[in-house]
C-alpha cells in the first residue's frame, strides 16, 4: 500500500508538467484575440507623379458640307449610275435625263449661230458703200471734166473763138456735176453710216446667238447630273423614270462628305475661361483632341479643334465647339454619338491612389493605412480629379504612406494586419481621363 502511495506521489507532479505543458502549446496555437486570424491586406505604397489630366465631353458627328442634288433642268430620268450609299467623287454622273430635247435645242442655236456670222460677214463687205464710193468717183469726174470744159471756153469766148452759149451750157454742166457730187458724197456718208449699223446689228446677233448655244449647251450638261463635291450618297429620292422639275422642293439625293468629319461638342463657360486662363492666350483650344465612340473604343486618328460659335448659350451656359478628324476609312458618319476627350491640365508631383480604396460617409473621404507596426489606421482624405480608376489625393496622404486597397472589408482601425503588395493591373489603352462631364 505505501509502495503504491509512493508511486502515485511521483507520477502526478510530472502529469501536472506535461498538462501545463500542452495548456502552453494549446494556447500558442490558437487564433488571435477574439478567435479570428490575422487578416490579410494589400496596400500600395505612395509616391509622387505627374500626371496629364484629360476632361470628356458629349459629342455627334455632323456633316458640316452636306449637299443636296437638284435637277437644274426639266427632264424624266433614264438612269441612275450609282449605289445607294456609295462613296462618289466629285464630277462624277449620278444621273442621265432624256437628252434628245437639249441635244435639238443646241443643233438649232449652231445653225442660228452660223446664219448670223454670215449676215456678219455680208455686212463686213461694205456692199452698200462700195457702190456708193463709186458713185460718188463718176461724178467726181464729170465734175472734173465739166470745169476743164468751163475752163477752155472762158478764152475762146474773149477772143470770140467760141460762142457765149456753148459757155454757158458749160457753167450749167459744171454746177449740175458739182450739186452731183455733194449728193454722192452724202449718200457715201449714208452708206457709211448703215453700214456700221448693219455690222453692229451683225455683231449683236452673233454675240446673243453665241449665248443662246452656250445656254443650250448648259442645259445639256446639266442633264446629265453629276456630283458637286466628293462624299456618300444617301438614297434616291426619284427613280428611273420619274420626272425631275428644277423647281422641286425635294432633292434627288443628298452627298455627305466624310474625311474629314466634323464633331460638335458644348463645353461649360467656365470649363471654357479655365482653359483660356491656363493656357494664357484668348483663342480657343488649339490641341489634339481623342474621340471616344459609342462602344467605348478610342477613333485611331486625332483630330483638332477647328472654331467656335461666337457666343454663349444663354439657356444652358455652355459653349459650342466644332473640331475635325480624319475619317479616310469612312468608319464614322453623320449623327453619331460619343466622347471628346482633351486635356484639360497638368497635375504636377500628386499622389494618386485606387478608387476602389477610398471610403466615402456623409461626404467626408477616408482611406485606411498600415504603419510601421502593422496597425491600421483611418485617415480623412481631399481627393481632386480621376485618373482612369486612380484619384488624385490633394490632402491627407504623403508619400510612402501604405493604403490597404484589398482586404477593406475584413479590417477596422486599429487592428493588426498581415501585409502584401498589391498588384495594380495594366493601364487601359487610352489616356486618363479625369473629371469627365456629360
Amino acid at each position: 500500500m505505501r509502495r503504491i502511495v509512493h508511486f502515485f506521489q511521483a507520477v502526478l507532479p510530472v502529469a501536472a508538467a506535461a498538462g501545463f505543458l500542452t495548456s502552453c502549446q494549446s494556447k500558442a496555437k490558437s487564433p488571435a484575440a477574439g478567435g479570428f486570424p490575422t487578416p490579410v491586406v494589400s496596400v500600395m505604397e505612395t509616391h509622387r507623379e505627374t500626371v496629364p489630366i484629360y476632361s470628356e465631353f458629349a459629342a455627334q458627328t455632323y456633316a458640316r458640307d452636306m449637299v443636296e442634288v437638284r435637277g437644274r433642268v426639266d427632264g424624266y430620268i433614264e438612269k441612275r449610275l450609282f449605289q445607294i450609299g456609295s462613296d462618289v467623287k466629285a464630277g462624277q454622273p449620278l444621273y442621265v435625263l432624256d437628252l434628245r430635247p437639249y441635244q435639238a435645242d443646241v443643233q438649232k442655236a449652231r445653225g442660228d449661230l452660223g446664219q448670223a456670222e454670215a449676215n456678219r460677214e455680208y455686212a463686213k463687205k461694205q456692199v452698200g458703200l462700195v457702190q456708193a464710193e463709186a458713185d460718188l468717183a463718176q461724178a467726181q469726174a464729170n465734175l472734173s471734166k465739166a470745169q476743164q470744159d468751163v475752163d477752155r471756153l472762158q478764152p475762146l469766148v474773149k477772143e470770140d473763138a467760141a460762142a457765149q452759149q456753148d459757155l454757158d451750157n458749160a457753167n450749167s454742166s459744171l454746177n449740175a456735176n458739182k450739186a452731183a457730187v455733194h449728193a454722192r458724197e452724202a449718200a457715201v456718208e449714208q452708206a457709211r453710216l448703215s453700214t456700221r449699223s448693219q455690222i453692229d446689228t451683225a455683231e449683236g446677233q452673233v454675240d446673243s446667238t453665241k449665248a443662246l448655244l452656250r445656254t443650250a449647251e448648259l442645259n445639256l450638261e446639266y442633264a446629265n447630273i453629276t456630283a458637286p463635291i466628293s462624299g456618300r450618297v444617301g438614297d434616291s429620292l426619284i427613280q428611273v423614270g420619274g420626272l425631275v422639275t428644277k423647281t422641286s422642293p425635294n432633292p434627288l439625293t443628298t452627298i455627305v462628305p466624310l474625311d474629314p468629319i466634323w464633331v460638335r461638342f458644348k463645353v461649360s463657360e467656365s470649363d471654357y475661361l479655365d482653359y483660356v486662363k491656363r493656357n494664357n492666350t484668348n483663342e480657343p483650344m488649339h490641341q489634339v483632341l481623342e474621340l471616344l465612340l459609342a462602344n467605348n473604343s478610342i477613333f485611331p486618328y486625332k483630330g483638332r479643334l477647328e472654331n467656335t460659335v461666337n457666343q454663349v448659350d444663354q439657356k444652358t451656359g455652355t459653349l459650342e465647339l466644332q473640331a475635325t478628324f480624319p475619317n479616310p476609312q469612312h468608319v464614322l458618319l453623320p449623327g453619331q454619338f460619343g466622347r471628346v476627350r482633351l486635356q484639360a491640365t497638368i497635375r504636377q508631383d500628386v499622389i494618386l491612389i485606387p478608387q476602389r480604396s477610398i471610403q466615402e460617409l456623409q461626404g467626408q473621404q477616408s482611406v485606411l493605412t498600415v504603419d510601421q507596426d502593422d496597425k491600421v489606421l483611418a485617415r480623412i482624405v481631399v481627393t481632386g480629379e480621376r485618373v482612369g480608376d486612380r484619384s488624385v489625393v490633394l490632402e491627407g496622404l504623403k508619400p510612402g504612406d501604405r493604403v490597404i486597397v484589398e482586404g477593406l472589408q475584413k479590417v477596422r482601425p486599429g487592428m493588426l494586419v498581415k501585409v502584401t503588395a498589391y498588384k495594380h493591373p495594366p493601364p487601359p489603352a487610352q489616356p486618363a481621363s479625369g473629371g469627365g462631364r456629360q
